[in-house]
């Protein structure tokens, strides 16, 4: 099937864009973000890659999160999903694709604010008290507020989004670290609008550069010394909640079009990238950057 012929068939399931409040919710998107199907059609093949490992993913609720959250349990991964209580129908919605899936995994599940450190910490306690080790975590959480002028961000939404998109990471991580070993695994869910700059989503774009810089810095504190690999996913235009809750409508219109594979990614195709961070298959690879976007080069 040729590219045009896909992007056709993609864009002509789109309806009028739709618009949701607050987080967004994925059961309200139609169409629905894919979570296992790849972009040929064909799907997910699980090979025991993560058999046995205990993981914990934030905002496994929706869109990217649980897309991940899925096939790490295809991949044999006993989890915590963590989410936000707002979030509920979500996270119902994601046991039950698993446990339909994947019914021998075990899943945790906590709702919690990550905002506060206290939160953090207790989600890290929360896990081990109920797996007792660490062996990938999927930092994947965030948010963001889409404002046409610099000027129009107010303090209060700079210091949320910091106090959203990067600040639980160092808190969870710090948690996290007592409780992993070498050959576990650290990874973190960026933009690609930290390489690009987003003039409409400055605080966003901010904190991504922040997640980008502290992984990187964080893989070469650990990687020699304790044999923990920490890498970064940047995603580009990926259909998930996040878009329906927080994009204008001329953004929404044609949303993905203008990478060179013309068309929005799914949250699977991002979630690919998690599952080969977290196993074996890239125990060579550590304070890097991988770039599911469309074909945009990142220099």
């Amino acid at each position: 099937m040729s590219t045009t012929t896909q992007n056709e068939q993609y864009l002509s399931q789109h309806p009028e864009p739709q618009y949701h409040k607050g987080t967004g919710q994925q059961s309200a998107m139609r169409p629905s973000p894919v979570d296992d199907t790849l972009h040929d059609g064909s799907p997910y093949k699980a090979a025991g890659k993560l058999d046995g490992k205990k993981a914990i993913i934030t905002g496994a609720d929706s869109g990217i999160g649980r897309a991940t959250a899925l096939l790490f349990a295809l991949e044999g991964a006993d989890l915590t999903l963590h989410y936000l209580e707002e979030e509920e129908q979500d996270i119902q919605s994601t046991l039950s694709l698993i446990r339909e899936r994947a019914p021998k995994v075990a899943l945790h599940t906590i709702a919690l604010d990550l905002t506060k450190k206290d939160n953090c910490d207790q989600l890290v306690k929360s896990h081990v008290d109920k797996f007792g080790t660490v062996d990938a975590l999927v930092l994947n959480h965030g948010t963001q507020d889409v404002k046409k002028e610099f000027s129009d961000i107010s303090a209060d939404q700079w210091l949320n989004t910091f106090n959203v998109n990067i600040h639980p990471h160092f808190f969870i991580t710090q948690a996290a670290l007592p409780h992993m070993k070498q050959g576990s695994t650290i990874s973190m869910n960026a933009s690609v609008n930290h390489f690009k700059g987003h003039p409409m989503l400055i605080d966003y774009t901010a904190t991504k550069g922040a997640m980008v810089g502290f992984a990187r810095a964080l893989s070469n504190a650990l990687v020699g010394k304790k044999g923990i690999r920490v890498n970064v996913v940047a995603p580009g235009p990926i259909w998930t909640p996040l878009i329906t809750a927080t994009m204008p409508k001329e953004s929404q219109e044609g949303f993905g079009e203008n990478v060179p594979m013309g068309r929005p990614g799914q949250p699977v195709e991002v979630a690919t990238c998690f599952v080969f961070l977290a196993s074996p298959d890239s125990g060579y690879i550590s304070g890097q950057v991988l770039h599911p976007n469309g074909g945009n080069v990142i220099a």
